[in-house]
């Protein structure tokens, strides 16, 4: 095999891209890793891996690099509502995997990973610009590296580029998308006095500002609001950063825990929406991570879903000589769990986010009825998505059948 040929190229080599890199090599795979930064920066963006996920991460054998990299577990989830006293959840004993939450810098695992692809034998180039696919009975990715046209071949090639993948317009896929409505908005502070062994969540439903606190240890603290886009306000830069502390406040964020504390990062938020494809492979391209499917950022599926991606699409290139069913294999079960995921959110978007009279009486009912039935309230996002969501999922969910 030449220089330019490799089993598997991967469009990017962030958390999905680089474990995917990992996992091959060491199975024997030829891996080429194609990532355009030389230097992972912050770019707000995942840095709380919810249960569900750590088990994911511990199955796939990336979650040592991770924990080398700097990430630690988080025991507890604290929720309040309106301003009430937050009820304390401790995850590792309340979880269907039994395991905590997993906060890390998402630059510092990034590296980490990529490192870990290259010690297991995958080729990596940094600072690679993908320019364009050529598909067919072999599939030619055309890239920039090192200032110098060139054209690597492979049997399968990987999209993991991120919500607005390049990989997904070359291969074909469309997109769909839910309707937007909400802004993310993401700061790193450091000195904030929050905790380091809770993750926050923060909300109030008239205004439906949600507010969430994941520690990053000695004092550092990834903060997000999470904001109604009608408000026609997408905060970034210094300008912003006291409106951002302001409407934290209003979710119920303590004001005390931003007293001392000071930006160590850029503010900047974006449009949250879901998108996705059907069937995230076709012509010997196959979707990973959020450029198969991202759900909303403001339920933590992310990294979680990424993972899961990553392990499925092994496991069938594992099993499978033929990778075009290997492709598809993948395809089909990650539709079943992305959907799972994107079905519930937009229940819980519906329950939490919406306002109105019609909303609070929706929310009055419904948590009166969790309360004497706690069976009825879906944990798919500390749990996972392995559980059906038919009518009568649905309707338990709602209260309907009572």
């Amino acid at each position: 095999m030449s220089s330019t040929d490799f089993d598997i190229i991967t469009i990017g080599g962030g958390l999905g891209g680089a474990s995917l890199a990992k996992v091959m090599a060491e199975h024997g795979a030829q891996v080429l890793v194609l990532e355009s930064e030389t230097k992972f920066k912050d770019r707000v963006r995942g840095e709380a891996m919810v249960s569900w996920g750590v088990n994911e991460a511990k199955e796939l054998g990336v979650y040592s690099n991770l924990r080398d990299a700097g990430g630690w577990d988080v025991e507890f989830l604290e929720v309040s509502l309106e301003a009430g006293k937050p009820v304390r959840r401790q995850l590792r004993s309340t979880t269907n995997p039994s395991e905590p939450r997993f906060n890390f810098y998402h630059p510092d695992i990034q590296e980490s990973l990529l490192q870990a692809a290259s010690d297991a034998g995958a080729v990596i180039q940094r600072g690679a610009r993908v320019r364009h696919l050529r598909l067919g009975d072999s599939h030619v990715v055309v890239a920039t590296v090192a200032g110098v046209e060139k054209e690597f071949t492979a049997r399968l090639v990987v999209g993991a580029d991120g919500r607005y993948s390049r990989a997904r317009g070359w291969g074909g896929f469309q997109v769909s998308e839910n309707p937007e409505s909400t802004f993310c908005a993401g700061l790193l502070f450091q000195g904030m006095t929050a905790p380091d062994d809770t993750t926050h969540n923060f909300r109030i439903f008239e205004k439906s500002l949600n507010a969430l606190l994941f520690p990053q240890r000695s004092g550092m603290v990834r903060a997000y609001l999470c904001y109604p886009m009608a408000w026609g306000e997408q905060l970034s830069a210094d300008k912003d950063i006291r409106r951002f502390i302001n409407w934290s406040v209003e979710a119920g964020t303590p004001k005390g825990y931003f007293e001392g504390a000071v930006p160590a990062g850029p503010l900047a938020s974006f449009k949250s929406a879901s998108t996705w494809v059907e069937h995230p492979y076709r012509g010997g391209v196959a979707l990973i991570g959020d450029a198969a499917g991202a759900t909303d950022p403001m339920w933590g599926q992310g990294l979680s879903l990424t993972l899961r991606d990553v392990r499925v699409l092994r496991d069938h290139l594992l099993g499978e000589r033929d990778w075009a069913k290997s492709g598809h294999a993948y395809a089909e079960e990650h539709d079943r769990y992305f959907t799972v995921c994107n079905t519930v959110q937009a229940w819980h978007e519906r329950l939490l986010v919406e306002t109105g009279q019609e909303a609070n009486a929706l929310r009055a009912r419904v948590f009166q009825l969790w309360q004497l039935d706690p069976t009825r309230r879906l944990d798919t996002f500390a749990s996972g998505p392995d559980h059906p969501i038919d009518e009568s999922v649905r309707r338990r969910f709602f209260g309907e059948d009572w």
